[in-house]
């Protein structure tokens, strides 16, 4: 199975970037938490610190499956302004995955142009960014669009998680691991 990424910065919003790692291993996917700092240990907006599995530097991200943004501030500031990161997330959205939620769809990946046509959604408050890099704007917790999903904020953390499993395991298998962690809402929609 391809592996999949979350990138850490300094003041990520924790929520956004836990819930992903959590649902995609109950999911039995193969996903890595990233610094983007020279440090395993990063700090999230809420004072919470995470060891991450992996520094950028030590990553190998050939054939990688989803890339995938947590929000929060300064943590998608800090994505957007690391340039190393900008190129992989710019070379692989023509071939992978790559999921934003909260800021990170209109701070780091509408500047990059990976937006541009597809439907997104992001904190309320950063239409206007989304629109400037191209994006169709839907007031919505979660969209996908092609290889890309996005979200709406916290909140959301667990739908935006249960749809990148459903993209790449199919949307019965998001339903199961939706159920066994007791989300409600049966419908196979919910997890888009």
């Amino acid at each position: 199975m391809q592996r999949s990424f979350v990138f850490l910065a300094e003041g990520f919003e924790e929520i956004e970037a836990m819930t992903p790692v959590d649902v995609l291993r109950r999911a039995g996917m193969d996903v890595k938490t990233v610094s983007i700092t020279d440090k395993h240990q990063v700090t999230g907006a809420h004072g919470i610190t995470v060891v991450a599995d992996l520094t950028f530097k030590q990553a190998d991200f050939e054939g990688a499956e989803w890339l995938i943004c947590p929000g929060g501030l300064p943590g998608a500031q800090n994505l957007h302004e690391f340039g190393a990161l900008c190129d992989l997330l710019k070379v692989h959205a023509d071939k992978g995955k790559i999921a934003a939620i909260c800021a990170s769809p209109a701070m780091v990946l509408a500047p990059l142009g990976i937006l541009d046509g597809k439907e997104a959604t992001g904190y309320p408050g950063t239409e206007a960014a989304l629109r400037d890099g191209g994006a169709i704007v839907k007031d919505e917790r979660v969209v996908t669009s092609g290889n890309i999903i996005t979200a709406n904020g916290p909140t959301s953390s667990l739908r935006f998680s249960l749809a990148i499993v459903s993209h790449s395991l199919g949307a019965h298998y998001a339903q199961e691991i939706g159920s066994a962690m007791l989300v409600y809402g049966r419908q196979i929609d919910y997890y888009f």
